[in-house]
């Protein structure tokens, strides 16, 4: 591919270094099985050298005029729209998902740049009343090094999106992408080399080594992971010893619950919708769980099929395709294991639950859209986060019981709540436990609306002012202004 990037080492200090352990790791292409590259793979010593230069830089882009900041990540933004076709067709090839999805994300990720950049002159502080002889104010400032690991599912938007707030408070980035599509992240150093002091912004590219060491390292100020509910222990573990905060995106096992009062087509519609079957069904905000009261229960389900049929497999680079590949061989077999049990445990499949092994798609890990009925709450589908194209619905009646249901995991990201009637839809809403919730909608992002869960699912808030404000510290400075000299 043209598109891809040059360079596929280590950028750090605004130079390109190859990995001092001299490993480098084929990144592949999972709609083919076939080798895109071989790209560095970043050791603890690789580690010790980014944060030396990130805080280098960091000393220096911190004193850069917030509205000058501003200016260059603007400048950046708009470097990610003109490049967008080009990095949508890098994460298409790497990571499996659609063109065209791909095409959405790169928009997203310049559309947090502008917004985050807007917000600069925002981080304010207070001034607190001590009398005519005193002053008591705070001042809000950069924490130093972030550090930021990344999951596989939207590797430009994550990278691109999520240096926006930290860069935006005056902090020095350092991305690690995602170990199975590291490739758009890079051509997006090569794009913004330069426009900042080196060291402002890295790419590490690499394993559990590299963010065990970016998690643990007494340099990084503050480190964030969009993951799974594993790493992100793991990585909260490591901060634990340097007692740097953390902000973490993790896992979801969504609840979609349609009241008697809703409209089969449109709940048929959001099932599909919310599922992302786009790109596999491979997000941590998917609605993977419906709840379908027994007046509608069957009417939906006669929609499904026809409302899923526009998701059809196909290669992720085809401007043509509506769902693409999941990331990998391990995965794939993982998804495919949750299928099986789903059929060994007793779950009616609605539409789906096989892989395509025909034609162009032969080699590929693609996975038709699965939706599975008649399920129970012990069922394996019904309590794991599969994060793959499986969709599992329950039925019920009685609505204390299965508001119990729909909190009964330790999961908290989305749930979306579906009813003609917003006062019962408003009382779903305050009794979800989850940190984002739609009514008579699902799957949409806003920006300036906080992103985060609760539970398990997370810490923190990312995509409004507070994830702005977390990439800061709060400082109190007092003056007695009667004991001047």
């Amino acid at each position: 591919m043209s598109a891809l990037p040059q360079h596929l080492d280590i950028y750090a200090g605004g130079r390109w270094h190859s990995p001092v352990g001299g490993v480098y790791t084929d990144t592949l292409n999972p709609a083919t099985g076939g080798v895109l590259a071989s790209v560095a793979e970043a050791g603890a010593q690789d580690v010790d050298v980014a944060v030396a230069a990130a805080r280098s830089g960091f000393l220096e882009w911190r004193d850069v005029k917030p509205l000058e900041r501003a200016r260059i990540l603007k400048e950046i933004a708009a470097l990610l729209r003109r490049h967008g076709d080009e990095l949508a067709l890098i994460d298409a090839a790497n990571c499996g998902n659609p063109y065209t999805e791909m095409k959405g994300d790169a928009a997203i990720a310049a559309a947090q740049m502008e917004f985050f950049a807007g917000l600069v002159t925002e981080m304010k502080g207070d001034t607190i009343p001590m009398g005519p002889d005193r002053l008591n104010m705070t001042v809000r400032e950069p924490l130093g090094v972030v550090a930021r690991i990344l999951a596989f599912n939207h590797p430009f938007m994550f990278c691109g999106g999520k240096m926006a707030a930290p860069l935006a408070a005056g902090n020095a980035v350092i991305i690690k992408p995602p170990v199975q599509a590291p490739l758009s992240a890079l051509r997006l150093a090569e794009l913004v080399d330069g426009l900042m002091p080196a060291g402002t912004f890295s790419v590490l590219p690499g394993g559990t080594e590299a963010g065990a060491a970016l998690a643990t390292h007494p340099d990084v100020a503050k480190v964030t992971l969009i993951g799974s509910v594993g790493a992100g222990k793991a990585v909260m573990r490591g901060a634990s010893e340097t007692l740097k905060p953390v902000l973490l995106e993790l896992g979801g096992k969504n609840a979609l619950i349609a009241y008697p009062d809703s409209d089969p087509d449109r709940i048929a519609d959001a099932i599909v919708r919310g599922m992302n079957f786009g790109w596999c069904g491979q997000s941590c905000g998917s609605t993977s769980r419906a709840f379908l009261h027994d007046d509608l229960h069957d009417a939906v389900l006669d929609r499904v099929a026809t409302q899923v049929a526009r998701y059809k497999p196909g290669i992720p680079t085809d401007p043509a395709t509506t769902m693409g590949a999941l990331v990998g061989r391990d995965h794939f077999n993982k998804v495919m294991g949750y299928i099986e049990s789903a059929k060994r445990e007793g779950a009616r499949t609605v539409t789906g639950g096989h892989a395509v092994t025909e034609g162009d798609l032969a080699d590929g890990c693609f996975i038709t859209p699965t939706i599975f009925a008649d399920v129970t709450p012990e069922m394996t589908i019904a309590r794991e986060e599969i994060f793959g194209p499986v969709l599992a619905v329950r039925r019920w009646s009685d609505e204390a019981a299965m508001m119990d249901e729909v909190n009964g995991l330790p999961f908290g990201l989305t749930c979306s709540i579906w009813s003609k009637d917003l006062a019962t839809a408003h009382r779903a809403a305050s009794r979800a436990e989850a940190g984002f919730v739609w009514i008579n909608e699902v799957g949409l992002h806003f920006l300036g609306a906080p992103f985060g869960g609760v539970k398990q699912s997370g810490i923190g808030r990312e995509e409004g002012i507070g994830e702005l404000m977390s990439f800061t510290h709060e400082k109190n400075i007092h003056v007695n202004l009667a004991g001047q000299g």
